[in-house]
Parts: structure tokens; sequence; C-alpha cells
């Protein structure tokens, strides 16, 4: 059976690759070539890729999606912010480039399966075949991948979901992978700086403009840089003291200001998902129970979905949650399957 593998020169790419050879398929390599930031960077994650398909003697393809990075990803990246919303562009890159574009390209090449270094599991059910949380809950990436359909899932491999991150680094090692240390990227691959303030403004070949601090009761507090340069539940580089912590509690885009509160100010219950993913069959009549995450790093937590229409619903969680941000993605879960998830608005 034929398998196109996604290999980004990482070591977890790398070891899902020689675990597709190792299990007996005719892999096919292949990296996405996305922008043009840190370029000297992104052509050693070629180069990398390259070297490994070429140990297991795979065929090898960069395929050139930098224009439609930028108009699927980037652009939408910007607009998100420019909404008053803080985007994850992760999620939009799965969506679009790696199980979207790259599907299309494992159909044109013949093959069967389509295979990354993500750390997820899939697992037959009756509804189908349906995400799970990887067997190491620290690297669990289900929740950039919510928004996989049951046919996208038919067709993927995600050789590492069973194993840690240590066993994937020991591998690499006693096959000698010239990445077997190469550090995990903490970065969003198109602002490596962190500076997204400034790919926002080289976008739209405009300044933030400034506009005022003001308190949950309308209370100009002081001036701000510019609202894309805050997110709900930031408390660090506001530049500005008022006796006393101060953390980002809204954005009010309409009047260009940003709403500053106490921590407390940050807990709530509710929200609603739009664009929703359902992968159980048809939408549930009923309030669904499960528990819910609202952000990659957050644990998920009791909470009660109720549809409004086929890919909208309200989202209560039994106890109070921080920063609920729109933006972000909320991901439903029964213990480790994911029945599905949408953005939060």
């Amino acid at each position: 059976m034929k398998a196109l593998i996604a290999m980004s020169g990482g070591v977890d790419s790398s070891v899902a690759a020689y675990l597709m050879h190792q299990a007996g398929y005719e892999c096919i390599g292949c990296t996405m070539r996305l922008h043009d930031q840190a370029e000297s960077g992104s052509l050693q994650d070629i180069a990398d890729a390259g070297a490994i398909a070429e140990r297991f003697q795979m065929p090898y393809h960069v395929f050139d999606f930098r224009d439609l990075f930028y108009e699927k990803i980037i652009s939408k990246f910007v607009n998100c912010y420019l909404c008053g919303k803080t985007p994850n562009p992760c999620i939009e890159c799965n969506r679009h480039m790696k199980f979207a574009k790259l599907l299309e390209q494992a159909e044109l090449l013949g093959c069967e399966k389509f295979a990354t270094g993500h750390y997820v599991q899939i697992a037959e059910t009756e509804y189908g075949p349906m995400l799970k949380r990887a067997a190491d809950l620290s690297k669990d990436q289900s929740y950039v991948l919510y928004m996989l359909t049951q046919e996208q899932l038919s067709h993927a491999v995600f050789p590492l979901g069973g194993i840690t991150k240590q066993q994937v680094r020991e591998l690499a090692l006693q096959q000698g992978f010239v990445n077997a240390q190469k550090h995990d990227s903490q970065d969003i691959c198109f602002v490596p700086d962190g500076d997204y303030v400034g790919v926002i403004e080289a976008c739209t070949g405009k300044k933030a403009q400034p506009g005022d601090f003001v308190s949950i009761s309308g209370e100009i507090l002081g001036r701000h840089q510019g609202v894309i340069h805050y997110t709900i539940g930031q408390r660090k580089g506001l530049g500005i003291a008022i006796g006393k912590p101060a953390y980002v509690c809204g954005i009010d885009m309409e009047h260009n200001r940003v709403v500053l509160g106490d921590n407390a100010d940050l807990f709530h219950t509710v929200c609603k998902v739009q664009n929703i993913n359902w992968n159980m069959g048809a939408v549930p009549e009923q309030p669904f129970r499960c528990e819910a995450k609202i952000r990659y790093r957050h644990q998920p937590r009791p909470a009660t979905v109720t549809f409004t229409d086929t890919d909208t619903a309200i989202l209560e969680f039994d106890e109070p949650q921080r920063a609920i941000t729109p933006g972000q993605a909320a991901v439903f879960y029964l213990d480790d399957l994911v029945c599905g998830g949408g953005e939060i608005i």
C-alpha cells in the first residue's frame, strides 16, 4: 500500500516516516514550502527531510504552496486579529494545507494513506473512525486536529500516536538521524521571532492605531498601542500601571478600546461555538454532556453542549473557566475520543 508522508524536517515526522517504512508501506516523502520567513531555516528543514527520505530510498517532493498558505493561513491570521479575535493558525494549516492540499497530492500520487508526525490516534467506533487522544498526553495534539472529518480520518495514519516523545527521540538516535536532537519549534512558523504585530502591519501596510484602555465600567485608564497587541487574559506587557494587577478582559474593535479588569473578571461559564465539525452521527437534539478544551494547554473540563443548529452550539461549563477567547477552538471530548469542536465566537 502506498503512503504519502508529510515531513517537516523535524524529528517527529522523520520517525513517522521510518515507522511507516518499517510497517511495509511504499512510502513517498513530501515537504510543503509555505513562506519565506527564516528562509535559511526553511531550506535546512527541507534538506533534513530530504536526507531522511533518501536514507529509506523514498521518492521525495517539495510542494511550493506559498501563495495558498498566504491566502488561507496568513491572511486569515491577520484578519482575525483585526476583528479582535486571537487565531490559532496551526489549526487552519492542518485544515487547509496538511489535510486538504496534501491529501489531494496523495490521491494524485496514487497513495491510499497519508501519514504525519502528530501525536494522536484513530479509534474505530460505531460512528466510524474518530480521533483519539495520544498515549503520551503531554504531547497530545488532538485539539489542533478536531476539524478532521471521518473521510479524512479514513486515509490518515498517525504512527506516533501510541508512543511517547522520549521513545521517538530514542528511535531517531538509534537510526542516527541528522535531526535526532533537533529542538521542537515553539513558534508560529511564519512568525519565528514572535513579532506577530510586525507581520500584521507588514501585511496590511498600516501601523496599529493607539486608543484607550478602559475599565469594565467604561472609565478611561490610559492609552494602548493598538488593539492587535492584546489578547484576552493578558497581563504582561500592557504598559500601564493602575495600582493593582490589570488583565485584558475584552477587545472593543468598534471604539478601538481595550477593556481591563481583575483576574476574577476573566472567568465565565458560557460561550458560543460555530462551524462545528461533529463526528458522532447526527448532531444531538438534546444537551450533550462531555468535557471540553478552550485552548491547546487547557485541561478538559465538564461541560454541556447544546446545538442551536447543525454547526452552531452553546457550550456551558459546570464551573467558570478563565479567558474564554474568541478565535480559539472549543473541542469536545468523550473520555479520550474527540466527538467535535468549532470556533469560539
